[in-house]
């Protein structure tokens, strides 16, 4: 299988690469130039490109079988919340057009709160949970990670938890915290597992020892209701009618693809 990473060399990135090729996996990943290319494995197959520019991504997706996207403009601002988080998923998956490929798209914990600090000065939150939606309306089989704190987890929490409904939202730590190789393993895991299939969680750790049985965690999970743009137990508070045209449009021409795609099979 070829796993094609966007956001390949960001913190989470870098180690679903690694995962990936220790799972035994082809991995291309998509670098917007050839040094950030350095940092990766030498049997990396690595495509330069942007995902803010459409024209650059038609190589990166060629003949791939799944795309993990850890695509992380938090820097940035609204910008880059809206320019890299969604509209980096909107392209690649445009950028697609019929064919079907699994997807594993990592999101974030507190993904539906709106009110807080951080979603009114970045709209952070506003634009992962857009692009979540794009995943559901283009009708690929897909599995949805929001992970809570990076590597804040102490060193006896490896017990990885999932939880629906993103009820957490005191936007600390006390939401839970997960270490990076763990959400990087969840994410390659997902590839392959039809447990995991049109599902969407939080993911945490707790005390314990590490997990070792994915399919376990992934088989009770509730998966979404199929045509529906949110996760199942999510608070109803993105309406789309009140979304604006161009997102409404973008949605429209996802949909046309699932179309096609359900026209060739």
């Amino acid at each position: 299988m070829l796993v094609l990473v966007v956001g390949a060399t960001g913190s989470i990135g870098r180690l679903v690469v690694n995962e990936a090729i220790r799972q035994g996996y082809s991995v291309r990943a998509l670098v917007r130039n050839s040094s950030k290319a350095s940092r990766l494995p030498l049997d990396t197959q690595v495509v330069i490109g942007d995902v803010t520019q459409p024209d650059t991504l038609p190589e990166a997706v060629n003949d791939v079988d799944a795309i993990v996207f850890t695509l992380g403009a938090d820097s940035a601002g609204k910008i880059g919340a809206e320019g890299v988080n969604y509209g980096g998923v909107r392209n690649v998956l445009n950028a697609l057009g019929s064919r079907k490929v699994r997807i594993a798209l990592m999101s974030s914990i507190g993904v539906t709160d709106r009110t807080a600090s951080y979603n009114r000065t970045t709209e952070g939150h506003d634009w992962k949970r857009r692009a979540e939606r794009l995943v559901r309306a283009s009708g690929l089989p897909y599995t949805i990670v929001r992970p809570g704190w990076f590597d804040m987890n102490g060193p006896d929490q490896k017990k990885l938890v999932f939880l629906r409904g993103d009820r957490r939202q005191s936007g600390t730590p006390t939401d839970g915290a997960v270490a990076r190789s763990q959400i990087a393993e969840v994410l390659v895991r997902s590839l392959t597992s039809d447990p995991a299939l049109r599902k969407s969680f939080e993911l945490i750790s707790a005390d314990g020892p590490a997990t070792k049985d994915f399919e376990a965690l992934f088989a009770p999970l509730e998966a979404d209701v199929e045509g529906a743009l949110d996760a199942v137990r999510d608070t109803a508070n993105m309406p789309l009618d009140q979304e604006p045209a161009r997102l409404r449009e973008d949605l429209e021409a996802t949909a046309a693809h699932r179309t096609v795609r359900s026209g060739a099979a």
